[in-house]
This record gives structure tokens, sequence and C-alpha cells, in this order.
């Protein structure tokens, strides 16, 4: 059985902590995906592997693009205007990821659309370019996320006043329809 997943507590108010979460639950994410393509080999399309496909999916249609939103919005652009050099080239780069991931996003989608609208149980074998897709996909966030945890959020964090702070807590906020707690 694919059992779905649990995320953790982080509050807006706190936004490089639910960043860090949505990173956690991105990587999440990406296991499940491979245990998914592993129980398809093992027991074949059933309703678990059904539902973690649709987990999967809703992830990364509606959580994902927030979380690269609010990158784009409030990590980046104070990196982007300071003086190290290093950094502006990785957000750079970051940004193209973004763009990427996007379009590999599609091809992944697509995969597991299949499996999550699939009718008939028992084997759904996945082609080369599907098991491509999914794994392409993977590898590209999984290098994205090293880079924004090991460089650019300890940077960015830095860089940011307790205003700046505020305003990016506010903004992710509101962008989620999720009211203060204050």
């Amino acid at each position: 059985m694919l059992p779905g997943h649990s995320s953790p507590a982080a509050g807006f108010e706190a936004p490089f902590e639910m960043l860090a979460t949505c990173h956690e639950r991105v990587e999440r994410m990406l296991t499940l995906q491979a245990r998914l393509q592993q129980h398809l080999l093992d027991k074949g399309c059933d309703e678990p592997a059904r539902q973690a496909a649709r987990d999967v999916m809703r992830y990364f249609d509606i959580a994902a693009p927030l979380h690269h939103e609010d990158e784009e919005l409030h990590v980046f652009p104070p990196l982007q205007a300071g003086p190290d050099a290093a950094l502006r080239d990785l957000v750079a780069r970051l940004i193209q990821d973004h763009r990427q991931m996007e379009l590999a996003w599609a091809g992944a989608r697509r995969t597991l659309a299949t499996i999550a609208d699939s009718a008939v149980s028992g084997v759904l074998p996945l082609t080369p370019a599907q098991i491509g897709a999914l794994n392409q996909f993977a590898a590209m966030y999984r290098q994205h996320l090293d880079s924004e945890n090991g460089l650019i959020y300890p940077a960015a964090q830095a860089t940011l006043s307790p205003a700046d702070l505020e305003a990016m807590s506010q903004d992710m906020m509101q962008r989620r329809g999720v009211t203060s707690r204050k």
C-alpha cells in the first residue's frame, strides 16, 4: 500500500520555516512518486497507486507554483540586488530552473494523470518516455532544492529585515487566502 503524506506544521508568520517545510513536502512528494513507480512494477495499478498519483499532482499543481512565486517575489530579489556576483548568477539559474521545472512538470503530470485516470487494475507498464519524464522532473527538483537550502535561503534570510519578513509573511498568506493568527 502507498500511504499518503503528512505535513509538518509551520506557520506563515515564520516565512523561511514555511519555505523549508515546503521543501520537505516536495521531497516527500518526489519520494512518493518514486514509490509509485515501484508499486506499479510490484503490484500494478490499483486504487492506492491512483491515489498516490493524484496526491503528487495536487501538490505540484497547487502548492509548488505558489512556492516558486514566494521565492521570486521575496527570496531572490534582495540577492539579485546584492553585491555577490556568484549569488546573482545562482539566482538567475534558479529562476531559469523554475521555468524548466514547469515544462518538465507537464510531462511528468501527463504520466501521473494516466495512472490516476486508469480504469484498469493490474499491470500498467510505463513507457521509457514516461519513466524518463518522472525521473527527469525529480532530478531537476532535487538539484534545485540543494542550491536553495544550502546557499540561497541562508543568504536571503541574512539580508531581510524584520519588516521585510513581516511583509513576506503577509503576502504569502494573502496569496493563499489565509488570515493572520495575530
